[in-house]
């Protein structure tokens, strides 16, 4: 039987031409990005908020009702990764360059220029800041990933239906709509947003890598330097991609978190240890017990700049890397049951991100006002000028630099490895030849963001490619919660 694929040429010529047109005509790119930026932001922040709260309660709800014991595949299966790569794994493709980019410095943003009336430079504007980045990089982002997840888990091993998006859809429209022209639309949006998400990413691990050797080494801060580094990255994770799961991308991420807590642990010994945990401490307080206030803080009398720039920002980056990371998480997680899923997903990487954001805050904010004004003012060099003021810290902001590319590498391979299956029918071990086709469209796609604008452009490019995708995640929960109620042997 032949394959259609016509989800891989629309999606080709999508990307193309959206590449094509940033090269071309930065300026005109810049120009119309940034008015959908504007129109999505001052108009729909309120669907953002709402949408991403309802994705926690929702899998928090599944996790712990009686659908929690539900084996994601036969009822006899194990688990196909020990624990600890499973970890290793989701956290590198889940987060990555995103927690060495902005560790330093979006605490320290917040610290030095806070909103809502607060000083900058106080005890105030440190908890803050602190409490925020919490918020951020907590347990929203990781419940947004975990409704893909789940649903695309319990669909491949224990309905055995493909890889695909429009396959969580099947108990909605039934299976010959998903097979028909809705579900192509849906894998379309899912491709799009999959390379746009990973495409901000990319660019703001080229420009913080860049950042960091001309930082420590003086190499220059160019265009042509950042198109060396992305063609470099591209080489090596096209290759990790092209060895597979068990191999390539299995082995940089278990090399990766064993970097990332040598990064983490020496910045715990050189810093302020004490204020570390008390951060860690009050911060966890804070997150916690203003949780749903946060979660649905909009202004509506007031100005809501600062929430469209970073909450709003962000929520749309998280939903941009959902069709992704949930399917990458899916694919690695066959034979864990709904709850360890949910609860593996969510509580142990949110855990892991205060402690970093605790640690790096912490070491930013402890300098003073002054210093923390100086590094806040260059994102792609903040750790660095930090690292700078303390014992060992120009060892540490190597270590730094090559925990970056391994973490660009592990984003990067496993969107590859995904826009693989997307492409081939939910098969889950795509072709070399559409990982390679992939692994060079996501780098022209961060290429050309990036020269139509740098990073701004960069993260109005997701906020714009997942607005589409909110609505497929809110019916995505519906779906799910509809074939598990479905399930005749729940225990």
């Amino acid at each position: 039987m032949k394959k259609n694929n016509s989800v891989l040429y629309i999606s080709l010529v999508v990307v193309f031409a959206i590449v094509f047109w940033g090269i071309l005509s930065p300026e005109n790119f810049e120009s119309a990005a940034n008015g959908l930026y504007e129109l999505i932001t001052i108009n729909f922040s309120w669907l953002y908020l709402i949408s991403m709260f309802i994705f926690v309660a929702f899998s928090l709800f599944i996790a712990f009702s009686k659908y929690g014991n539900i084996r994601l595949g036969p009822d006899d299966s194990k688990p196909d990764f020990k624990t600890s790569s499973w970890f290793a794994m989701l956290f590198g493709a889940g987060m990555g360059i995103g927690l060495v980019f902005f560790g330093v410095a979006e605490p320290l943003k917040h610290f030095v220029s806070p909103p809502f009336g607060l000083e900058s430079g106080t005890a105030e504007a440190a908890n803050f800041a602190i409490k925020s980045s919490f918020v951020h990089w907590g347990f929203h982002p990781w419940a947004n990933y975990s409704i893909i997840g789940l649903a695309l888990a319990y669909f491949q091993y224990r309905k055995n239906k493909p890889g695909l998006i429009s396959t969580i859809f099947i108990p909605l429209i039934g299976e010959d709509r998903v097979n028909g022209p809705i579900g192509k639309i849906i894998d379309i949006l899912a491709v799009f947003a999959t390379v746009a998400g990973v495409a901000t990413s990319l660019g703001l691990g080229t420009l913080q890598i860049n950042g960091g050797l001309n930082y420590l080494f003086g190499i220059p801060y160019t265009t042509f330097v950042q198109i060396i580094i992305i063609v470099i990255v591209l080489i090596l994770y096209t290759w990790t991609a092209v060895s597979g799961v068990e191999k390539g991308i299995k082995i940089l991420s278990d090399i990766n978190l064993l970097l990332a807590i040598v990064i983490l642990v020496g910045s715990i010994l050189i810093g302020p240890t004490l204020k570390m945990v008390n951060s860690f401490t009050n911060g966890l307080g804070t997150y916690i017990s203003q949780f749903v206030s946060d979660s649905f803080h909009i202004e509506a009398f007031g100005d809501n700049t600062w929430i469209s720039d970073w909450t709003i920002f962000y929520w749309a980056w998280w939903i941009a890397w959902a069709p992704f990371v949930g399917t990458f998480i899916a694919r690695i997680s066959r034979g864990r049951t709904v709850r360890e899923f949910i609860l593996g997903v969510i509580i142990a990487p949110s855990i892991a991100s205060f402690i970093w954001f605790s640690v790096f805050g912490t070491l930013g904010i402890d300098l003073g006002v002054d210093i923390a004004s100086s590094a806040a003012k260059v994102t792609e060099t903040a750790l660095f000028v930090v690292l700078k003021n303390y014992p060992l810290g120009n060892i540490i902001s190597v270590i730094a630099v090559l925990l970056l590319c391994t973490f660009f590498i592990t984003s990067a391979n496993s969107a590859t490895f995904v826009l693989g299956m997307f492409t081939s029918g939910g098969d889950l071990n795509p072709s070399n030849t559409k990982k390679i086709i992939w692994g060079v469209i996501q780098a022209m796609l961060a290429l050309a963001l990036m020269l139509a604008g740098g990073l701004k452009t960069l993260q109005i490019g997701s906020v714009a490619a997942a607005f589409p995708f909110i609505f497929v995640m809110l019916l995505a929960c519906v779906s799910i919660y509809k074939a598990l109620k479905s399930e005749t042997t729940i225990k």
